[in-house]
């Protein structure tokens, strides 16, 4: 915003005389104070609306319970790109908090993201809903057949989603998984006992979240007819140990359908 410059000879005096100028001893006007306070105003706004003054266009979105198994997706986020490398392409996000994860990755250098919000988004902020309407980020049942061809994706991320799901659902919701992917699925799923829901997480989810073992998990893989991806599983032990990483939910590395 512009404004004139003041000449600083001139003052408005507070006399009958109305138009009388005085000489610049004359106590100033407030004028550059305020256009001082406009300004301050006007950037902090700024700040706060664009990640900072550098503009960011990527605004990070909080998650609401960083200490789930899709906030442990986010710390895992560089381990599983030196992993992955260029596989992590094209991803796709399955699970709660979808916006976060989408947001994240399409931060990373010469990454394409999607994801898939199995539950509502009523309490969506602005940019959760510019990622939907902009057709990042979908809402969809993940009981049916995701809305996606055959190896739409390079790389399929689910974190926490199937925790809630019974084995009536996962026996049709893990091979979809592995359906709409070329290279393969990252399951991030709680250890038993890791928490207990809360009575929203109930009422919005439909069912509480069942902690299974990574025994049971392995088993039901072999049911689903979804192979464990042992080289996948290695490289990404390699890459954590590398960078000090220790995750705290279960990670299982599976393959794509040929």
């Amino acid at each position: 915003m512009s404004r004139r410059p003041v000449n600083p000879s001139r003052r408005y005096g507070d006399s009958g005389s109305g138009g009388a100028l005085f000489s610049s001893k004359s106590r100033s006007p407030p004028y550059l104070s305020i256009a001082l306070i406009v300004l301050g105003g006007l950037a902090v706004f700024t700040y706060l609306h664009s990640g900072g003054f550098g503009g960011n266009k990527s605004p990070s979105i909080r998650l609401e319970d960083d200490s789930s198994c899709t906030g442990e997706l986010h710390r895992a986020i560089p381990v599983l790109r030196k992993a992955y490398g260029d596989i992590m392409h094209r991803v796709m996000h399955v699970g709660p908090d979808t916006c976060s994860v989408v947001s994240a990755l399409l931060k990373q250098e010469e990454t394409e993201a999607w994801g898939v919000e199995p539950y509502d988004l009523e309490d969506a902020d602005v940019h959760c809903r510019a990622l939907v309407r902009k057709g990042f980020v979908r809402v969809a049942d993940i009981k049916f057949p995701l809305p996606y061809r055959p190896k739409s994706f390079s790389l399929v991320i689910v974190s926490e989603a199937l925790d809630y799901l019974s084995p009536k659902y996962l026996n049709k919701t893990i091979p979809d998984l592995a359906r709409v992917s070329t290279e393969g699925v990252v399951a991030f799923t709680g250890f038993p006992g890791q928490r207990t829901n809360k009575a929203a997480d109930v009422s919005k989810f439909g069912r509480a979240a069942k902690m299974r073992s990574a025994s049971w998990w392995k088993r039901y893989f072999g049911v689903t007819n979804v192979e464990i991806n042992e080289a996948a599983t290695k490289k990404f032990e390699q890459a954590a140990t590398k960078m000090s990483y220790t995750p705290s939910c279960q990670i299982f590395h599976l393959k794509a359908y040929s």
